[in-house]
């Protein structure tokens, strides 16, 4: 069987799924792209030949192989996805798609235009305890969702600014709603649903000063969906929080069901009408118990092996892959919308939902 060449932009962030790409029986890690002093350590990792270690992405990305994995910073993304796609790239992009409407929108046309996959790798969509809250909510066990909350608090100061050289790094300029696909994603997946409007506030900086949006405190923002259901999410990356905060509450006509507050997998509650007398504890893992070994090399349990298995699939099948580049923009353009929205006065404002 031909196996499918992986090139891979971004190593570090992109670790995860080249340990995945790299286990898989159909494909093959070939190219990665990085600066140099990573690029040694990772070509000598994964076994990838000097000839295929790149520093430019333009040579990256007319090289030989078919799969590009986009683990880049986000500002990089919409120009890197693009030039994939129109050099006949499959692309398995980061999140968040781009960190612009602009960006967006030349990804969606570049998709458009293409023969070849795209999907964004939003590992939390696919944390077990989200595709078995799926299954209940398809069930009706917690009747029609009408409320969700999801709250991300991830404390990486270090990350917007160079402790030791001061430096400003490039998540100085990343609002904290920017990022939130893995907020919004899996309440999406699971309402099979998009944002239509929004409001947002939260546009101070007691933590960290003079800096620029990314060391914005917090924000909050509430989505109202096509089905009439409303979000909050609340987001932040400096907040003093540890360990950090991964939170999702789904409330419906019939009951409700959540996660603990002490990171993602941690146990939660749920309360079904007509079954329980009163709320029950959940266990909320981030695998799949059943998944092979293999599975947990992504780092965040089976997430990412089951992300690339559909992933594959698609490709292989010619078939739409489960993020697909609506999907990918439908968790994505809410955020950039929300910050305009707090920087506005806490406005609310109309989503476009970018389809091509």
């Amino acid at each position: 069987m031909k196996k499918f060449k992986v090139g891979l932009v971004g190593v570090h962030r992109g670790a995860s799924y080249a340990q995945i790409f790299a286990n898989n029986p159909k494909t093959e890690i070939t190219a990665f792209c990085d600066i140099k002093v990573v690029l040694d350590e990772a070509g000598k990792s994964f076994g990838v030949k000097d000839s295929q270690l790149f520093n430019n992405y333009d040579d990256f990305i007319n090289a030989d192989f078919d799969i590009a994995v986009i683990g880049s910073p986000i500002p990089n993304h919409a120009e890197q996805v693009v030039k994939a796609m129109k050099n006949k790239k499959h692309v398995l992009s980061e999140v968040t798609a781009s960190n612009t409407i602009e960006g967006c929108q030349q990804i969606v046309e570049a998709v458009r235009n293409s023969t070849r996959k795209y999907m964004l790798a939003e590992n939390c969509v696919y944390m077990h305890f989200v595709r078995q809250w799926k299954r209940m909510v398809k069930a009706g066990k917690i009747g029609k969702i009408i409320y969700a909350e999801a709250e991300y608090v991830h404390h990486i100061p270090f990350l917007v600014v160079d402790p030791i050289t001061k430096e400003k790094k490039w998540r100085a300029e990343r609002p904290p709603i920017y990022y939130c696909t893995h907020s919004l994603g899996p309440i999406l997946y699971i309402l099979n649903d998009y944002i239509v409007r929004c409001t947002c506030m939260g546009k101070s900086e007691n933590i960290m000063q003079n800096v620029g949006v990314g060391a914005i405190d917090y924000q909050v923002a509430l989505f109202e969906t096509s089905s009439g259901a409303v979000i909050k999410v609340l987001r932040s990356q400096v907040l003093p929080r540890i360990p950090g905060l991964g939170h999702y509450q789904l409330h419906g006509t019939k009951g409700f069901i959540e996660n603990g507050r002490k990171g993602y997998a941690s146990e939660g509650s749920s309360y079904f009408e007509g079954e329980d007398e009163t709320a029950k504890s959940l266990i909320c893992s981030y695998s799949d118990p059943d998944a092979p070994e293999e599975a947990k090399l992504g780092g965040h349990g089976s997430s990412e092996y089951y992300l690339v298995r559909d992933f594959l699939e698609s490709i292989e099948n010619d078939t739409t892959p489960p993020i697909d580049v609506v999907k990918a923009m439908d968790m994505t353009v809410p955020g950039i919308i929300s910050h305009e929205a707090a920087m506005k006065g806490n406005v609310w404002l109309d989503v476009p939902r970018l389809i091509g």
